[in-house]
């Protein structure tokens, strides 16, 4: 299934006219790709072709065309995963070991074998700090770097990115993997930008023997002839209800934007960066057969085939309970493969230079484990990954307390990590967007830019 939607995934807390995209069935409650080009086009501000073409050509000086984000939901624990205190007290440190890594002298969570072994393609950032530990507003302020208020819901990275750089022709320039982002916030969303760069989230299993993506291949055989007729009912009904919402008919335009909707979701190219099958078994191996590692390979081929951000959401990291048993048997195994994999494939193919690859979740967990083997919500210390697309690799940057506390450095936070990212993308930093109700908002969050870890 292939959706834009609205709502929020379940953790520990607890109308448009078309709310989301189906785009396989059409569904008449659904935000279509057509509604999404119209929308497109109806806020483009005179001009915005030269903007456009401005834009591509300072993507392409700049040192990144594209961004996988590997998204923890819930918030993984940083003394389990990259940031490890072996020296710490047993209810500190924990039930894991350590292992040594490519990286003389830098040792992580011995459940991490085979990301041990590819650390010279990323950076760990071990000063981590998030100022609120509440998922809601925790998923908005990670992927948008802006500090939350009910005022404003600001726009993520991957919309201001879908905004300011064209996606390859045929393809969606931002894409959701898996609907585990909390968006009762806006976490991920688009905020006052619109929702025609909200992502295109897609929620059908990759791993599934029957994965298909509703509209990319067409679900129970539906021929392509089927689904015209599908397009042009539902492009009768559009009429008729633009009709009588505001009285104007431009029937002409919207025809114009159903046949570019038709268009992508029939493409060779859009069914091809979806068909897994064309993947070697050994790879799809050494990524994982689950979810999460499949959703790795699955955004290695999106970035090549031109979409420009692509979340690959996993679940599950909230763990406030049994976290040992969970982070042992799932978990870490799951990313570990996952995410080596991704990295060492994407250098392979030489995207790594081009592809920036952020590893985060919603904040850290407790130093201290809790009475339930878990490890509950924690602000004062995380840890991040990056690396790719002209951002250093094989460096640890930063450090945190003997505890894992707080950083001992100088902190690194989600606005310094969004504007590093804006900025190895050529976006520019200086740009003001002007809400719906007038107000102008710069585009960068109030961070720097990590020029410690560029070059």
């Amino acid at each position: 299934m292939f959706r834009i939607m609205h709502g929020a995934s379940r953790d520990c807390d607890g109308v448009s006219r078309r709310g989301f995209l189906r785009v396989g069935g059409l569904g008449l409650a659904g935000l279509s790709l057509a509604d999404l080009f119209r929308l497109e086009a109806r806020a483009a501000a005179p001009g915005a072709e030269t903007a456009t073409a401005t834009r591509a050509a300072t993507s392409t000086a700049a040192g990144a065309k594209n961004v996988i984000l590997l998204w923890m939901q819930g918030g993984a624990s940083h003394i389990d995963t990259l940031d490890p205190k072996p020296e710490a007290p047993a209810e500190i440190r924990g039930e894991f070991g350590v292992i040594d890594t490519a990286l003389p002298g830098v040792k992580v969570c011995e459940h991490l074998p085979r990301l041990a072994q590819h650390l010279d393609k990323l950076t760990i950032i071990r000063s981590g700090y998030s100022y609120n530990a509440g998922h809601g507003i925790a998923d908005a302020y990670m992927l948008s770097g802006w500090r939350f208020t009910p005022a404003t819901v600001y726009p993520s990275m991957g919309s201001v990115i879908a905004r300011e750089l064209p996606a390859d022709p045929g393809m969606p320039p931002y894409i959701q993997l898996g609907r585990y982002v909390d968006q009762k916030t806006g976490g991920g969303l688009a905020g006052y930008l619109g929702n025609e760069h909200n992502p295109f989230v897609m929620t059908s299993d990759p791993n599934s023997r029957k994965f298909s993506v509703d509209g990319i291949t067409l679900p129970g055989g539906l021929s392509a002839s089927r689904f015209d007729r599908r397009r042009r009912m539902l492009d009768r009904f559009d009429r008729w209800q633009e009709r009588v919402e505001s009285q104007v008919s431009d029937s002409t335009a919207m025809d114009r934007f159903y046949e570019k909707a038709f268009g992508v979701v029939t493409s060779p190219r859009a069914k091809r960066a979806f068909d897994l099958s064309e993947e070697d078994d050994n790879l799809r191996n050494q990524y994982g057969r689950n979810t999460f590692g499949q959703g790795c390979l699955l955004a290695r081929r999106l970035v090549e085939a031109g979409v420009r951000f692509v979340t690959v959401s996993s679940p599950g990291w909230d763990t406030h309970q049994q976290n040992f048993t969970s982070l042992k048997n799932r978990l870490l195994p799951q990313l570990d493969a996952g995410y080596a994999a991704l990295l060492a494939d994407l250098k392979a193919r030489g995207l790594l230079e081009q592809t920036i690859v952020v590893w985060m979740g919603d904040f850290g967990r407790t130093p201290k484990i809790n009475s339930a083997a878990g490890r509950d919500h924690w602000a004062g210390s995380m840890v991040f990954g990056m690396g790719g697309g002209g951002i250093r690799v094989g460096e640890v940057f930063g450090k945190s307390d003997r505890y894992a506390e707080q950083p001992i450095t100088r902190m690194v936070q989600a606005e310094d990590i969004v504007t590093t990212v804006y900025a190895q993308l050529g976006v520019p930093l200086d740009r003001y967007y002007t809400a719906p109700d007038g107000r102008p908002f710069p585009l960068r969050p109030a961070g720097r830019v990590l020029s410690e870890l560029i070059g």
